[in-house]
């Protein structure tokens, strides 16, 4: 059985990765994959992009990083998404989700109205209905979001499927087997509240009520199930 290439474009914060591993491992164990069934390449360490054929499926994470700042490896990966467009199925999270609208022709920036950050309800569309992932969702359902940058413009053949109060595109699809997901549905509630606190001193700036946001944070069982939905549509 062929393994799931997982392409870490950064890390969560480090004292907190000491005692809740990182991004890899939390999407890793959100898909149910054991410890032989996936593999890591760090791009943003210099890690080559491999061959696309030897594995079942692609999940770039997250970064703390900006599509924005345009850096070589942004760039190399953008290239290499192109390329495998159709041979691979591939799942972008935040960061991933706005590198791959750059990759396929959209935009990516930071986001008019300011950061989101949270737990929020993410709500389909109409052409969720008819997704793969997506149309096993229930139409409304809450995700964990920490973002300032957004997919301003989705890819000409982007096909729109869930959004929030502040955010138009929190999940699209490009042909049948690449999707791109503004939340994140790799993290737990523990993780989500970590990031409130972390950036507190921006959310005040923002207007925002940093406790309110703290104590709006729930569990997200229903956003997380799209890692374990990637992982069953690449191995059908």
């Amino acid at each position: 059985m062929k393994p799931f290439l997982i392409i870490r474009t950064g890390s969560t914060f480090s004292d907190y990765a000491v005692l809740n591993d990182d991004f890899t491992d939390w999407t890793a164990r959100a898909m149910g994959l054991g410890p032989h069934e996936w593999t890591i390449c760090d791009v943003r360490a210099g890690d080559s992009l491999p061959e696309p054929d030897s594995f079942a499926g692609c999940v770039l994470t997250g970064s703390h990083d900006m599509v924005t700042e345009q850096a070589q490896w942004m760039l190399d990966t953008a290239a290499w998404l192109r390329g495998i467009l159709g041979r691979l199925p591939v799942l972008g999270i935040c960061f991933g989700h706005q590198l791959m609208a750059e990759a396929f022709g959209g935009k990516a920036g930071f986001h008019p109205d300011g950061p989101e950050i949270g737990s929020v309800d993410v709500t389909l569309n109409s052409a969720a209905k008819g997704d793969p992932l997506f149309s096993l969702l229930p139409q409304t359902f809450s995700a964990h979001v920490t973002h300032s940058q957004s997919a301003l413009v989705l890819p000409p053949d982007g096909v729109l499927l869930a959004s929030s109060e502040h955010e138009a595109h929190q999940a699209f699809r490009i042909g049948e087997k690449a999707w791109g997901v503004q939340f994140h549905p790799e993290f737990d509630a523990g993780a989500s509240r970590y990031y409130v606190r972390m950036q507190e001193d921006l959310l005040v700036k923002q207007g925002l009520d940093v406790e309110a946001v703290y104590d709006d944070v729930r569990e997200t069982p229903d956003s997380a199930s799209v890692l374990h939905h990637f992982m069953a549509f690449c191995r059908a």
